[in-house]
């Protein structure tokens, strides 16, 4: 068996050929049309809904507005990982704007928990994407639940794509406290700018549609965007298995071991924002995302050389895998 440096040395290896292909470069006109391709979407779905006023029709246009939030949802992922600029200055101006002006959450909250997710993937101690609330993930969550929770855990898998329709405000709610915890001029620019998307948003629905319309076109929309949004990050590492002492210590095992990607094309590649190459966006997390794709073939031949389990599964074989973990360990939590 490799030593745990024979392992570290394994990363830098694996970096080497990465750099010798320069797949960390950063890709101006990746960047440049995906934004034009969202500017597009967005403009599109506002004149959609202006046109089609005060009308039940403008459900639909819900639909496409819970789509153009969550690829700007991506966009501003991509700049947390400082994947779009050269400058972190501008990647944070970017994430502000798409995340706190664009789709009306914290940047600031999501990439604190973000790295923190990145850093110790599937840790039950140190992963906030793992931690215990409407869902567990673990052995030692289900039994350290109560009695009345023990029994809504048991049908979690039932209720995991339902709870996804809340995500959305759960979003908020989280980014709110966070703001509010650390009144710093940087958290109070972003809770202004999360006010000013609260107000413009909400003037618009109202201005255009009846109350009643308004508030179910609002619901839809919201609902289908964290609906969207959660579905997207789900196969990424839900159902993957906790690692040993030693496994966790080596950073290409942790990364690796961890990680699920999903299998597909261009369409797929697009709809998840990239995410779906969740093992090499792991690895090599400031990659940009049209550049993950050319990276796989040497991740995966790489592992394979030293003998590291690369998963890779189709799309619904992911939700599957990960509704049938949620299913076992809400059943291991006693009676």
């Amino acid at each position: 068996m490799q030593t745990v440096t024979a392992r570290g040395s394994a990363y830098a290896q694996l970096s080497r050929r990465i750099k010798q292909g320069r797949l960390l470069d950063r890709r101006p006109g990746y960047y440049t049309l995906q934004a034009g391709l969202l500017l597009a979407l967005c403009l599109a779905a506002l004149a959609g809904f202006w046109l089609t006023g005060d009308s039940w029709w403008n459900l639909l246009v819900a639909a496409a507005f819970a789509v153009a939030s969550t690829q700007l949802g991506f966009l501003g992922h991509d700049a947390g990982h400082r994947q779009i600029f050269r400058s972190g200055r501008a990647n944070y101006v970017a994430g502000v704007a798409l995340a706190n002006l664009g789709v009306g959450f914290s940047y600031g909250w999501w990439v604190d928990k973000h790295n923190r997710h990145h850093a110790h993937p599937n840790d039950e101690e140190k992963d906030p994407d793992i931690g215990a609330g409407a869902l567990i993930f673990t052995a030692d969550q289900a039994r350290a639940s109560g009695r009345f929770a023990r029994f809504f855990y048991r049908f979690q898998a039932w209720g995991f794509f339902p709870l996804l329709l809340l995500e959305a405000v759960n979003l908020r709610v989280q980014s709110i406290r966070f703001l509010l915890a650390d009144r710093t001029r940087p958290r109070l620019l972003e809770l202004s700018l999360m006010v000013l998307h609260a107000a413009v948003y909400l003037t618009v629905v109202f201005l255009v549609l009846s109350p009643g319309k308004a508030l179910v076109f609002i619901a839809v929309h919201q609902g289908l965007f964290g609906l969207y949004l959660g579905c997207s990050f789900a196969p990424n590492h839900k159902g993957m298995p906790s690692l040993s002492e030693e496994e966790a210590a080596d950073y290409l095992r942790r990364q690796v071991l961890t990680s699920r990607n999903v299998r597909g094309h261009w369409l797929t590649d697009y709809a998840l924002g990239g995410l779906n190459y969740q093992i090499e966006h792991h690895l090599f997390p400031s990659m940009p995302r049209g550049n993950l794709r050319h990276a796989q073939k040497l991740v995966r031949a790489f592992c394979a050389e030293h003998g590291i389990s690369y998963l890779e599964t189709g799309l619904i074989a992911s939700y599957a895998q990960a509704l049938r973990h949620l299913d076992d360990i809400g059943h291991t939590a006693p009676a």
